[in-house]
């Protein structure tokens, strides 16, 4: 299959890239600069030059593909409302492009707010639709070309998709405790974070390309739900800094853009995935992985 990848060189998508190769795929990766386009060839990918906001090589890339993993996103917390502007143009120029041909169109996402006080499960979906919700509703929007002969799939990634040379969120935990003194959690921090290796994600996309039906969602979550007490330990004790509790109104200081995820209650089950696409991760867990982020 010739698969058009956005976000091909990025965190999961240099991960998912090698793993389709090597089950055979074809990858057709967007780059916006010279560095992207050098790796994803030094990869073995073929190079599309242009980016999420370039709607004209997103609908090119689209085109001449069977398929399309959408994993770029504008991370910008700085204009998060344009960010997901971005999000659902590039979804609804992919979608259109891809309607009534019954290709794969799978696309990330995430599983923070899906439930309160208990287990998210792919059942349920997304609280989030409309330009103006989170990720400018992408997901939902996506989904819906599961009624025009799209086959859509919800990539659903935890807040930490961790592994060695991670630049994410718990870099960004453990770059505050450095600069704070001390390893913190928000309240008791019994709230907790599901959690995925990025290679154990990159076989979730390859299978999900493979297998998943239209209009399903897939967890690409390997831990169910970390303490975020458990993690706070493992860095004060990995860097020798004291651990402390920060109080609920106090964690947008302490801990600045990152309290709003860090302070989220948010398990995650992926048993039906499992189930589904006999995905079964290998990698290490995150509380496992924290030295990589440690040294």
């Amino acid at each position: 299959m010739r698969v058009f990848v956005t976000g091909a060189s990025g965190w999961i998508g240099s991960a998912v890239v090698p793993e389709l190769l090597a089950a055979g795929h074809e990858v057709v990766g967007l780059a916006r600069s010279d560095e992207s386009a050098r790796t994803l060839a030094e990869a073995g990918a073929q190079v599309r030059r242009g980016s999420l906001d370039d709607l004209d090589s997103l609908r090119t890339g689209a085109e001449e593909a069977d398929g399309v993993i959408h994993l770029a996103f504008k991370h910008d917390f700085s204009d998060y409302a344009g960010a997901g502007r971005t999000e659902r143009a590039a979804v609804e120029t992919i979608g259109k492009e891809l309607e009534g041909t019954d290709r794969p169109f799978l696309f990330a996402s995430g599983v923070a707010r899906l439930a309160a006080g208990r287990v998210a499960t792919e059942l349920d979906p997304s609280p989030f639709s409309g330009p103006d919700t989170p990720r400018g509703g992408g997901e939902t929007l996506a989904l819906a070309y599961a009624d025009r002969g799209v086959r859509t799939v919800a990539l659903r990634f935890p807040p930490t998709v961790h592994g060695d040379g991670d630049h994410g969120f718990t870099t960004t935990l453990v770059n505050i405790a450095r600069q704070r003194g001390a390893a913190g959690h928000v309240g008791d921090g019994a709230n907790r974070w599901p959690a995925v290796h990025r290679l154990d994600a990159a076989t979730a996309v390859r299978l999900a390309l493979d297998n998943a039906p239209a209009g399903s969602v897939v967890h690409a979550v390997a831990e169910e739900g970390i303490a975020t007490r458990d993690i706070a330990e493992v860095i004060g004790r990995g860097l020798g800094l004291p651990v402390v509790s920060v109080a609920p109104e106090d964690a947008a200081e302490h801990f600045g853009w990152i309290a709003q995820f860090f302070a989220l209650d948010a398990p995650t089950s992926s048993a039906l995935t499992r189930e589904r696409l006999g995905w079964t991760p290998t990698g290490p867990g995150l509380l496992a992985d924290l030295p990589h982020y440690l040294r």
